[in-house]
């Protein structure tokens, strides 16, 4: 990384058209003004107001995803940019789409014992009754394909679960009702495929929401986390798992509860975690002595082409399509 030349030119892609708009926009300026600090040739590239084949006419010849949400985060760029053949940072189109959809991201990790919280799908004819039956009180109501704690609310009594739904549904078609895990909130940030220090996370608000992500001044971010040693490391192994259970790659980050038995529960894998001056990732990697900057860099270093796809389309042998899968070059 230190002849940062050997980039080329990059396009930070940032923008875009999801509710997480504006956060993507605040998360891009950061990356960009920090690849241009390190002598990178970066620009600015919303796809919201540009055509991605321009990346190519353009001659950009690496991607740095700074898109949150659908279109983003959700493999749909991914799929484009493995089209033009253009390499970018971070998971690949599957583990992008599947780790948007919680719910999916749910299934995978119980079929695995992967520990996370019970949940019901809510639809309008659900029986509200017997969804606190189940799940008890309090429990949280959330679109299953939004981040930045968008659509999500906090229910205390039954007579909140139907607005509850009524908030989510207007975000997506798919709802989730899931058992409220009382204790601590933390999470934990992915690196070159490795876990970084622990964050607890403490608000006086109802629940971390998008205020105290991105506003508040009184979210209380403690790293190291207070935990000992050996819970810390387990709770790093069990992030990594959860991770790389839905094939996620490079970097991102795995949020989790931790109730007051001790028990840890995932929530859900971010892969284009937020990068703005509120954002868990920087904190995490500067407590591992990594800044801002050289964060950034790594994070692009990491950008390719995926090599299993990129070898079928050029019609290379079956064998050795199958073999970049299996030894994990795609």
């Amino acid at each position: 990384m230190s002849d940062p030349t050997r980039f080329g030119k990059v396009a930070v892609l940032l923008g875009g058209r999801s509710a997480e708009r504006d956060v993507s926009l605040a998360s891009g300026a950061m990356v960009l003004h920090a690849l241009k600090a390190r002598g990178v040739d970066a620009h600015a590239f919303d796809p919201d107001a540009r055509s991605l084949p321009e990346l190519i006419a353009e001659r950009f010849e690496r991607a740095f995803i700074a898109l949150h949400g659908r279109f983003g985060e959700d493999g749909t760029v991914q799929g484009v940019l493995e089209w033009l053949e253009l390499p970018y940072t971070g998971s690949g189109v599957l583990a992008s789409a599947l780790a948007m959809d919680k719910l999916r991201t749910k299934l995978v990790w119980k079929a695995l014992d992967i520990p996370t919280p019970d949940w019901r799908v809510l639809d309008a004819t659900t029986d509200w009754a017997a969804v606190v039956a189940a799940l008890g009180l309090p429990l949280m109501v959330k679109p299953a394909c939004e981040g930045s704690s968008i659509g999500i609310s906090k229910v205390t009594s039954i007579e909140q679960l139907e607005p509850a739904y009524q908030l989510a549904a207007r975000h997506d078609t798919i709802v989730l009702a899931e058992r409220f895990v009382d204790g601590e909130e933390l999470t934990v940030a992915i690196l070159d495929d490795a876990a970084l220090p622990l964050i607890r996370l403490e608000t006086p608000r109802v629940f971390y929401d998008y205020e105290a992500k991105y506003h508040a001044s009184d979210t209380r971010y403690l790293v190291p986390c207070g935990l000992p040693a050996a819970h810390e490391q387990a709770l790093q192994a069990l992030a990594l798992a959860a991770f790389r259970a839905v094939g996620a790659s490079g970097w991102g980050r795995v949020d989790l509860m931790r109730d007051r038995s001790g028990q840890a529960y995932c929530l859900e894998v971010n892969t284009v975690p937020g990068m703005t001056d509120h954002s868990l990732v920087p904190m995490a990697a500067r407590a591992q002595g990594i800044e801002f900057d050289e964060l950034v860099l790594r994070i692009l270093a990491s950008a390719r082409v995926r090599g299993c796809e990129k070898a079928m389309r050029r019609g290379c042998g079956a064998s050795d399509s199958l073999q970049a899968g299996l030894t994990g070059r795609g």
